[in-house]
């Protein structure tokens, strides 16, 4: 009975890592060579970016108001990506300036 307890307990505890993972909340899995474009919206919802669920799509990382909305994107990146362009269009100079500086901050490596 023990081991069977252990066992369960284990496969639990491995599917619930792989998503979490998988949900895209686990941001480290994005590669240092990745840009975060710096949207502020989630362009699925039209909500304001959680700050911490992010999807990294060739090269670029995307983020979003919640985990649930990754799915959604990758069913119709192009779709959604021209709504970050537009909304990065719109910001002023100083602003992607800011976010490119604070990316570069954040691949440095020591």
């Amino acid at each position: 009975m023990k081991k069977l307890f252990l066992l369960l307990f284990f496969i639990f505890m491995v599917n619930s890592f792989f998503g979490y993972v998988q949900c895209g909340v686990y941001a480290q899995s994005e590669s240092a060579t990745s840009v975060n474009v710096g949207n502020k919206i989630c362009h699925v919802t039209g909500n304001k970016v959680d700050g911490k669920t992010t999807y990294e799509y060739q090269g670029k990382i995307y983020n979003f108001c919640c985990p649930a909305r990754i799915d959604e994107f990758k069913k119709d990146p192009e779709k959604y990506i021209k709504k970050v362009e537009e909304e990065l269009k719109s910001q002023p100079k100083d602003v992607k300036n800011q976010i490119q500086k604070e990316d570069t901050k954040g691949n440095h490596k020591h």
